[in-house]
């Protein structure tokens, strides 16, 4: 398996006649030749009736890097029964994989909840397995076939480049003097260039002054076919392998220009170190960002995916950014792929199916990710789904397996969307409701009847949208963006296709207008709320300001506010300062008795006559309108983040 790319580590161990059994099982497993580790783990676990925890887990490991997940299941068991918590999350990844490889789901999603304590993550997790679980009760949204490219050893990460596909392979064996990977006893890998419309087409070596006697794989290309990112072991003059202090080649990611076929000014990327690898490389289609996996420390599990900013002529401007815990986890998380605003990757930490799944998020900011979800079946399988490319135009494209009836180790499978069945086209544009202006990328939410998600949308320049509506089915669509209101919008389609819809305006409103800034302050913008004569119940003409509160409160969950009220000056000190006192807690009673929590008030308090806003003090002779600018009720926001909403998988 060659999807294990950063973890590909050439390194040497001599082994003497003095080492004991479990240190020569050692020397190989760090030499990543598990199969003669495996032998000898064997071995010496069937000497004891508990062998000890390190024999296990190096068995256990063994034969999870060869993707024999039958035979780590009941070691990865045993050691849970032995250490419970203290298994810790990256080795319950790999048991829930190798559960699921044995489409063991239901024990598998059991484990989860029993070690998950933390609540957090496990709703995570749950909200991921009822996506997959909406998933299954829809019929399959594409069809997949294997290529006829594929032969007997591992083919994966294809990569378009003009009206061909660019992919890596271990087929050619003359590599390298005839040397093999020693993880997985494959050649080393090379790129080849294939026409995948063409079941004829005998794929050819890539550039070959590309070609080392090593691995050279996963690339990218610049918009323009010029520059070319691709991944190698880090080499030394004379096509020999560079290590580190550790007898150690990790992987780095190069950069060349492609001149009349012929690759030239090779570079190493400036974040590369011997001291651990980096690969996978993909840029985002305007160029200005390189995504890529990594094993480097103060990540979050066994590879993370980073990315870094490039300048136009390709050159690194920053450090690596880990995109962080929404999208990184204990576990794999690999081969990125950015798709106008979304980045598919594969994982085995999120929920899926077994194995490595690959996944999909909205891209928000470099920062800003939504929650990844699972892209479902036929994509995915039990075992390992990888190296994930799609066309911009129909959403079609091509994935790596091992799934079961495969030609070979790893095989490159075609997908292509099914053709749904269109009940119903719905569009029009969302606008700002004071300003009638165009709100370019709101998102539109389409839920079903089940109240699952289903996909998002963005909104253009021009704030269009556009959706296809399913048959038979109520249809939610929940208008949104980051301060502004939400509107939802519901539509029942029937069984038959119906004419579509179109022209349909969705009016959203900014929280701008809805507040005002005095002195500094932001406030909820209300006109005066008056009470009784020397009253403090709410009337039937304040309960009409309060409703500007409510809209507010009630569109941004996360608004927190403190009440103030204030009086004029007429009336002793302490009588004014109890009123306006009563009014403002009467005023917070009656907003949460409308259902505003409690903790969304932070305090509601009277002030009397100590801060008027005008000359109208004691002895003052004011008009009734000037005294009325000191009778007022403020509602001064404390606290106003964005509302967090779930998004989907970019399905």
């Amino acid at each position: 398996m060659k999807k294990l790319l950063l973890y590909i580590f050439i390194g040497s161990c001599l082994i003497g006649s003095a080492q004991t059994k479990e240190e020569r099982a050692d020397n190989h497993f760090n030499d990543f030749k598990f199969d003669k580790a495996i032998v000898l783990y064997k071995e010496l676990a069937a000497k004891k009736s508990r062998p000890s925890i390190h024999v296990m887990k190096n068995l256990a490991d063994s034969y999870f890097n060869i993707n024999d997940y039958i035979s780590a299941k009941p070691w990865y068991e045993k050691l849970y029964g032995i250490q419970g918590k203290e298994f810790g999350e990256g080795n319950i990844i790999k048991l829930v994989q190798c559960l699921k490889a044995n489409k063991q789901n239901d024990h598998a999603d059991n484990l989860l909840k029993e070690f998950y304590t933390d609540k957090d993550r496990l709703k995570i997790i749950m909200t991921q397995k009822k996506y997959l679980d909406s998933l299954e009760q829809e019929k399959e949204k594409y069809e997949v076939s294997n290529l006829a490219l594929n032969g007997k050893k591992s083919d994966f990460a294809p990569v378009y480049f003009n009206d061909r596909l660019i992919f890596a392979s271990a087929r050619d064996s003359i590599k390298s003097n005839g040397k093999l990977y020693p993880w997985n006893k494959q050649p080393y890998l090379d790129l080849y260039v294939t026409n995948p419309n063409d079941a004829n087409y005998i794929p050819e070596k890539f550039l070959n002054n590309l070609e080392s006697d090593y691995h050279d794989a996963t690339l990218t290309f610049s918009w323009d076919g010029s520059t070319v990112f691709f991944t190698r072991n880090y080499l030394k003059k004379k096509n020999k392998l560079s290590t580190n202090e550790d007898g150690l080649s990790n992987m780095e990611i190069l950069r060349g220009t492609i001149v009349n076929n012929e690759l030239m000014n090779v570079t190493s990327l400036s974040f590369n170190s011997k001291k651990y690898s980096c690969g996978h490389p993909a840029l985002s289609p305007d160029g200005r960002f390189l995504y890529f996996t990594s094993n480097m420390p103060g990540g979050y599990g066994e590879s993370d995916i980073y990315l870094v900013e490039l300048n136009p002529s390709g050159d690194v401007l920053s450090d690596p950014m880990n995109l962080g815990p929404s999208i990184n986890t204990r576990g794999r998380e690999m081969f990125p792929f950015v798709r106008d605003e979304r980045m598919y990757f594969s994982s085995d930490g999120h929920y899926g199916y077994g194995g490595l799944d690959v996944f999909g998020s909205v891209i928000f900011s470099k920062t800003d990710y939504s929650m990844p979800m699972n892209m479902g079946t036929p994509i995915n399988s039990n075992m390992d789904d990888f190296s994930f490319i799609r066309e911009k135009e129909k959403g079609n494209g091509f994935v790596a397996s091992n799934r079961p009836g495969g030609k070979g180790d790893d095989d490159i499978y075609r997908f292509e969307k099914v053709k749904p069945v269109k009940c119903l086209e719905y569009s029009g544009y969302v606008l700002n409701k004071q300003t009638n202006e165009p709100i370019a990328q709101a998102s539109l939410e389409l839920t079903n009847t089940t109240d699952e998600l289903v996909h998002i949308v963005r909104t253009d320049e021009n704030g269009y949208y556009n959706v296809i509506l399913p048959c038979n089915k109520e249809n939610n669509m929940v208008f949104y963006k980051a301060g502004f209101t939400k509107e939802t919008v519901k539509i029942v389609t029937g069984e038959a296709v119906e004419e579509p819809s179109l022209n349909n305006m969705v009016y959203l409103t900014a929280f701008e207008s809805l507040i005002v800034k005095e002195d500094n302050v932001e406030k909820i913008k209300v006109d005066p709320i008056y009470f009784d004569y020397d009253k403090s119940d709410i009337t039937a003409r304040a309960e009409i300001e309060l409703e500007k509160v409510l809209f507010a409160m009630r569109e941004f969950p996360d608004l927190k506010i403190k009440i103030e009220s204030h009086t004029d000056s007429r009336g002793t000190d302490s009588y004014n300062l109890k009123l306006s006192d009563d009014r403002a807690k009467s005023t917070s009673k009656y907003l949460k008795a409308q259902g505003i929590a409690s903790n969304r008030i932070e305090s509601a308090n009277g002030y009397g006559e100590t801060l008027l806003k005008n000359k109208c003090k004691n002895g003052v002779r004011c008009s009734e309108q000037e005294h009325l600018l000191n009778r007022r009720s403020n509602f001064i926001i404390v606290s106003k983040e964005g509302d967090t909403v779930i998004e989907d998988s970019a399905r």
